[in-house]
């Protein structure tokens, strides 16, 4: 039989995926300490650590502290950011609004077309993120223009939607910070929720867009007037 060429951390990486799935956990469930992960094993716990920290990497676990790991969203994502990659200041947060501006429109109209009342569960609940301050750098449990692509009833477009913002997380956690009306925000998720739920894709492209614009409208405003 041909050697593995993978590492022994990353051997371990992979049996613990295959553990958290073996238990049937899903994101946001409680995982095995790492005692026992070291038993189950036979490795030293600085190994699992190891193993554990190449896993959080790719958001497949979580530590969180004093409570423990849990399994994290990364889990099922196909589509995985890096978290090494460069990160720059305003031009970088417009170049992601620029880039959703191009993709979520067509996604909002298909979500039209396709929406379950599952969807448009899930959307409600996901609108009311923006009237609910997040900490620091905190990420909503479920953030709408993810329900959004999902509610397309295609994975890997919820995926790929979900994958870039998490590879700009930081422009996206800017976005935030800088457009902070929430009531706006709020007004305008519901809106395009609303014509979801009509099946109209023509306006919910078009108050996809408009909300969109208007977010990378008052971020370009900002700053030019520095």
């Amino acid at each position: 039989m041909k050697a593995s060429t993978l590492s022994l951390s990353e051997q371990i990486a992979d049996g613990i995926v295959a553990l958290i799935r073996e238990d049937g956990l899903r994101p946001g469930d409680l995982f095995r300490s790492s005692r026992e992960l070291a038993k189950h094993f036979e490795v030293t716990t600085p190994t699992i650590r190891e193993a554990l920290r190449r896993l959080e990497a790719t958001d497949v676990v979580e530590f969180r502290h004093g409570s423990g790991t849990y399994v994290g969203r990364g889990l099922t994502r196909r589509l995985l950011a890096n978290p090494h990659a460069d990160r720059a200041g305003l031009a970088a947060v417009l170049e992601l609004v620029d880039a959703r501006i191009l993709i979520e429109p067509e996604l909002a109209a298909a979500a039209a077309r396709s929406r379950t009342e599952a969807d448009l569960d899930a959307l409600r609940t996901a609108a009311s993120n923006a009237l609910v301050p997040q900490r620091g750098d905190e990420r909503p449990a479920l953030h709408f223009h993810v329900a959004l692509a999902a509610a397309t009833g295609i994975p890997l477009v919820r995926e790929t939607v979900e994958a870039l913002l998490q590879v700009r997380e930081r422009e996206q956690i800017e976005i935030r910070h800088r457009y902070d009306d929430r009531e706006r925000d709020h007004t305008e998720h519901v809106r395009i929720m609303e014509a979801v739920q009509d099946r109209d894709p023509d306006a919910a492209a078009r108050l996809t867009r408009e909300h969109l614009t208007a977010i990378r409208t008052s971020l370009a405003a900002e700053e030019s007037g520095r």
